[in-house]
């Protein structure tokens, strides 16, 4: 249950927040409509496999050195923090600084492609907790994975609806809350990242 909802959280904080990816899914379907919106959503679907497989092959082989697991989990939960912080201090979506991009599926794949977020993500956040649902089963590290990248897609596909439909509630006070109630709950694993990393380097832990 902790992997499923770990990749939720982080999907659906990782699918709201502002970012290339977001602006260019705004653009899409402000000019060409709520399909090629929803096109570009689905683009971490192509880029984030490889990314995975990677970061997750990676972390395998160290998965006997618990100091190098541990820095990574305290940079993961650094990382975290940091976008935790971005989130609850988002209020509204900036509609005047998107671009027009032709091609949605090619453009958005090649925008997360090319974007840190989805890499730092993986190597510090995603991975880690890939190999340690792997250790509990097969089933747990999936549904991290899935959990994710469906609330990640998913997430963006419903702002691609929204903007379809109207412009004003991007800009209302129910985003505003709910990027605070995601920062929070990103928040509060982070602390979770924190603790196995004290573990991890054999330091004082907390319950």
């Amino acid at each position: 249950m902790l992997f499923v909802t770990s990749g939720v959280v982080l999907g659906l904080s990782a699918g709201f927040s502002p970012g290339p990816l977001m602006a260019l899914v705004i653009s899409q379907t402000l000019r060409h409509g709520v399909k090629e919106g929803i096109k570009v959503a689905a683009a971490p679907l192509i880029t984030d496999i490889p990314i995975i497989l990677v970061s997750t092959l990676v972390l395998t082989r160290l998965e006997n050195f618990r100091p190098v697991l541990g820095c990574i989990s305290l940079a993961g939960g650094l990382f975290v923090s940091y976008l935790a912080w971005k989130t609850v201090r988002t209020r509204q979506i900036d509609l005047g600084i998107v671009r027009d991009e032709p091609n949605s599926i090619r453009t958005g794949a090649l925008v997360n492609a090319f974007s840190p977020h989805p890499y730092l993500f993986w190597l510090m956040v995603g991975a880690p907790m890939t190999v340690k649902g792997w250790a509990s089963g097969p089933g747990s590290a999936l549904a991290f994975v899935a959990g994710f990248e469906v609330c990640l897609v998913g997430a963006k596909i419903v702002l691609a609806v929204i903007t379809g439909r109207s412009k004003r509630l991007l800009h209302g006070a129910a985003y505003g809350y709910l990027m605070r109630a995601l920062g929070i709950l990103l928040f509060l694993f982070a602390l979770l990242l924190f603790r196995d990393g004290a573990r991890l380097l054999c330091l004082q832990t907390w319950a």
